[in-house]
């Protein structure tokens, strides 16, 4: 198992992985992997299938617990808590395949989402009503803004099921911001997604990251890294290849060796 590094936290990173492993049986899915996410900025996460993308992302959201390393958000480790925490800590994070409540509404999916309502206990629900009410309606407040900004409003009371593939992704997106998060974590928003749509979710992505939301996004769509990636790490076998910007990672011979098996010409 790698050392994990006891260099002091930088003020500017806001998600620091330090000597991350984790193991699905015989299979070493991430082996030692370090990198950072920069605060206020977008990262990409590239690499072949089998590169340990989606795992990274799984545990840094803790869905999945490591078996050696640091995650430090803040400079705080926090690795092997659940993903209820993360999302208190401000860790919000997508899924490729949509996880929407397909039977509810595009506004009811909203209201679910934040955590710690009143309305979820039943001293809550009895003894807090007025408070209850107010929340509800600052929520709603908040669900119809994010509805009207990914163009969704006048689908708000039609089932999330009925989506297509483009509207999931935002509808997604707009859950996760609903926990008013500092860190999304997306995989593969642009899997499935018309250019319409796509060109819609990577506005909404730059306009969130002008509001100093911070995101690390994997993704195999090359276009739309090197379009809204302020920094790019490449991951091969379970660790970090190469970072930099997509410039330098595209021109390096270690990239295109992970990703087309053979040497650089």
């Amino acid at each position: 198992m790698p050392v994990v590094s006891q260099i002091p936290p930088d003020p500017d990173v806001l998600l620091d992985i330090r000597g991350l492993c984790r193991s699905f049986g015989g299979l070493r899915a991430l082996d030692g992997c370090t990198l950072s996410l920069r605060r206020g900025r977008i990262t990409g996460l590239i690499g072949p299938n089998g590169a340990g993308k989606t795992t990274l992302l799984n545990v840094v959201a803790g869905l999945v617990a490591p078996d050696g390393g640091q995650v430090l958000l803040d400079g705080r480790p926090v690795q092997g808590r659940p993903p209820h925490e993360m999302a208190r800590l401000g860790v919000a994070r997508t899924f490729q395949i949509v996880r929407e409540l397909g039977g509810l509404t595009l506004f009811e999916n909203l209201m679910l989402a934040p955590l710690g309502q009143c309305g979820e206990s039943v001293s809550g629900a009895l003894l807090r009503r007025g408070r209850m009410r107010e929340q509800e309606r600052e929520l709603a407040r908040r669900a119809q803004a994010l509805l009207r900004r990914i163009g969704l409003w006048r689908l708000a009371d039609q089932p999330a099921g009925a989506l297509s593939g483009g509207q999931k992704k935002l509808l997604e997106m707009a859950r996760a911001m609903m926990l008013r998060p500092s860190l999304i974590l997306l995989d593969e928003p642009a899997a499935g997604v018309a250019p319409p749509l796509l060109t819609e979710i990577v506005a909404l992505i730059r306009e969130l990251r002008e509001q100093g939301v911070s995101f690390g996004i994997v993704e195999h769509n090359m276009k739309m890294i090197a379009e809204v990636c302020d920094d790019v790490h490449v991951m091969a076998e379970g660790r970090t290849l190469v970072s930099g910007s997509f410039a330098d990672v595209a021109a390096d011979p270690r990239v295109v060796e992970a990703y087309l098996g053979g040497k650089a010409a």
